[in-house]
């Protein structure tokens, strides 16, 4: 697909089918999270991919039970290794986390399935829900699966504003 019309179509999305996704699909996904790009490349991203019945009951409990789907994906980034500008310390590892989940969301759009980046979870109860996370910052859950029926973006999905409202050329 090209990308501006990738891009453009490609929404948030909150209902989905029971539909299972082909683990093909899921490896093409995660792969598009392994191949972002990070900060001098340290690759701090780590993805842990929740599809068990137990672990899907366990992450809608951290996230007040939104986004029923077949697969969610916990993205998170490893301090111990994520690069940290050296004249401040900013953090990039929340970054880096970020465009990986970017790529994967988009990769997922060109593959016909939906997602929808989740902030709105509680980061200690996922920790101690899934231990396997341990030494790393999760920063979104990422809902995947294909659309139900009749799902459909949000009204607000296409406003946006003007283009020299937001870009300024120096």
């Amino acid at each position: 697909m090209d990308f501006n019309v990738l891009s453009a179509a490609r929404y948030s999305l909150r209902k989905f089918s029971t539909r299972p996704v082909e683990p093909e699909k899921l490896a093409l996904i995660l792969e598009a999270g392994r191949n972002a790009p990070t900060a001098h490349n340290n690759q701090p991203q780590r993805i842990f991919v929740l599809q068990s019945a137990r672990a899907l009951e366990k992450v809608l409990d951290c996230m007040g039970g939104r986004f029923v789907s077949p697969v969610m994906l916990a993205v998170a980034y490893d301090p111990a290794v994520s690069w940290k500008r050296e004249t401040d310390g900013k953090e990039h590892g929340e970054i880096d986390a970020a465009i990986a989940a970017t790529q994967m969301m988009l990769q997922a759009a060109d593959l016909g399935l939906g997602t929808t980046y989740v902030g709105m979870f509680e980061p200690e109860k996922l920790l101690a829900a899934f231990p396997e996370m341990a030494g790393t910052v999760p920063i979104a859950l990422l809902p995947l699966g294909y659309p139900a029926e009749g799902a459909h973006p949000s009204r607000l999905h296409a406003d946006r504003i003007p283009l020299e409202e937001m870009v300024k050329h120096l």
